[in-house]
């Protein structure tokens, strides 16, 4: 993988925060503290960097991630020392400010009395800018996961607050700007950790000159400039990240863009005219609608194992949109949703570049096997920045604020096999608790909702008859990135009244429960 799939540069020089990953979970969300403060920052793994890549870089300042491994390990991970060297404002969290005690010349230690995890409560020792804001009450909510802690200040460095196990939770050496915490500032467990990244910014000089609408205006540039007269592709699902791709490349090159929208008759219910209208008749783009239905349903016929669903809806998605694609003279470019979480992720951090984690060619191989060109235009975005840009380019709200929908759609969500009749109950059950989400005004709240139908039928009491009918399971869950997720709290009375709702009036369906697993352990979806 070259460095430039590893790191997008952006268009236009913008001041470049540098984050270096030294493999925390968490790591992404300390780009999108940086980015919700306009600021523009790139994830680089330790082992990439090199004064080549840092001249490439050229940041303005550098933050150092936090990490599993342990200093006091031989071999473990450490910075570039040239880092120390560019008199550039550096920020350690966790095992970031352990690798720079290490380096600088202080001194870490492991053992018992070493550990501190979960909540904790910070103490100011003495004023420092970073700080402005904190310590209204006294002292601070931090989130600490260390094994170490910091035994020995580096020359210079001065402590600045402490906890109940980390007597150097905050060290500061201010005539270098070099700054350092024990605790992990960008979760929400750090109630005012966003503050302290909006100091250190400030503190580096930053501008925030990172904006969606000054993105829109570079990317239009760049895709004009990358595909030139020639056509573009695009596989639109009618989710955000490939609408809001579809409608920026459209702004770009207008009616050198085509759109092949593949139904395969597991989408929601309304949901192939509602993508499809709102493309073709309101934006005025040329949209194929591939109506595949049939093919997909009669490959799916019998089929009951989750993932050999997964594997035939993906290998005929393929077939479908490369037929419709080959109908298309002068094609020689592929438009994905690729995000800037995707790009990180296909680097390994114990690997190296070479190293990949997962692929994330939305279309599954399609690059290799049609020889086209790839246009990313959202490459360098989270997924809110991608929400924010969607806005800026007029798609409807409701659009924009959709919950995700997986590329296999309902089947996942109909465990067992799948028949034309489960699908059509489904669909009008799922419309049902979307409706009464919205109703009651909670959509925007959750991550994610949906319903699933279970292959059991149970017993019931409808009127005087009796009933032999499917039972069916809600979930809803909130999560940030969709790693994590807990069940929405819905109310007694919502979940009532929701059941009473689909019980009748969707034919087929008896008895409602609501899933309540989080995820660990449980999975989002299903299947």
């Amino acid at each position: 993988m070259t460095q430039s799939a590893v790191s997008p540069r952006p268009a236009i020089a913008h001041e470049t925060l540098l984050i270096v990953d030294f493999g925390s979970q968490v790591t992404q969300l300390i780009a999108r503290r940086l980015r919700e403060l306009d600021v523009y920052c790139e994830i680089h793994p330790y082992q990439t960097l090199t004064a080549e890549t840092l001249t490439e870089i050229a940041p303005k300042a550098v933050i150092l991630s936090g990490g599993p491994d342990s200093v006091t390990r031989e071999g473990s991970p450490r910075a570039p020392d040239a880092l120390f060297e560019m008199g550039l404002p550096i920020l350690g969290i966790c095992y970031g400010q352990q690798v720079m005690m290490t380096q600088l010349g202080g001194r870490v230690v492991s053992g018992e009395g070493t550990a501190e995890f979960g909540r904790a409560y910070v103490e100011p020792k003495q004023d420092l800018p970073l700080l402005e804001g904190w310590f209204a009450e006294g002292r601070e909510q931090v989130w600490m996961s260390h094994g170490d802690h910091v035994d020995t200040l580096a020359p210079g460095f001065e402590v600045y607050g402490t906890s109940p196990g980390a007597p150097f939770a905050i060290t500061a050496d201010v005539a270098r700007h070099f700054y350092a915490v024990q605790f992990h500032p960008e979760v929400h467990h750090t109630p005012n950790g966003a503050r302290l990244y909006e100091n250190f910014v400030r503190l580096a000089g930053f501008t925030g000159d990172w904006t969606m609408g000054a993105y829109r205006e570079e990317a239009v540039a760049r895709i004009r400039d990358q595909v030139g007269d020639k056509k573009v592709i695009c596989a639109l699902s009618g989710g955000v990240d490939s609408s809001v791709a579809a409608a920026l490349i459209h702004e770009a090159i207008g009616d050198q863009l085509t759109c092949v929208f593949v139904d395969h008759g597991l989408l929601r219910l309304n949901e192939a005219d509602e993508v499809v209208g709102m493309f073709r008749d309101h934006m005025n783009l040329s949209v194929i609608h591939a109506q595949e239905q049939d093919l997909f349903l009669g490959k799916l016929e019998g089929v009951s194992d989750p993932e050999t669903k997964r594997k035939i809806i993906g290998g005929l998605f393929i077939d479908v949109f490369q037929k419709y694609a080959n109908e298309i003279d002068g094609a020689e470019f592929l438009a994905q949703g690729t995000l800037y979480p995707d790009v990180i992720e296909s680097v390994s951090f114990s690997g190296g570049p070479s190293v990949t984690i997962k692929s994330h060619h939305n279309v599954g191989g399609l690059p290799e096997k049609m020889g086209l060109k790839l246009v990313e235009p959202l490459r360098e975005l989270f997924k809110d920045e991608v929400r924010a840009l969607g806005r800026e380019l007029g798609l409807p709200e409701h659009f924009i604020g959709r919950h995700p929908f997986p590329g296999p759609g309902l089947a996942i969500r109909c465990p067992g096999e799948i028949t034309r009749e489960k699908l059509e109950i489904l669909r009008k059950a799922d419309a049902v608790y979307i409706d009464q989400i919205r109703k009651h005004g909670l959509y925007d709240e959750i991550w994610q909702a949906f319903c699933a139908i279970l292959p059991v039928r149970t017993v019931g009491v409808m009127g005087d008859g009796r009933t032999y009918d499917f039972a069916c399971a809600l979930r809803a869950v909130t999560s940030v990135d969709g790693m994590t997720a807990d069940y929405y709290p819905f109310s007694h009375e919502f979940l009532g009244e929701t059941a009473t709702r689909i019980i009748n009036e969707v034919r087929g369906i008896n008895r409602v429960t609501y899933d309540i697993t989080s995820k660990p352990p449980g999975t989002i979806e299903w299947e």
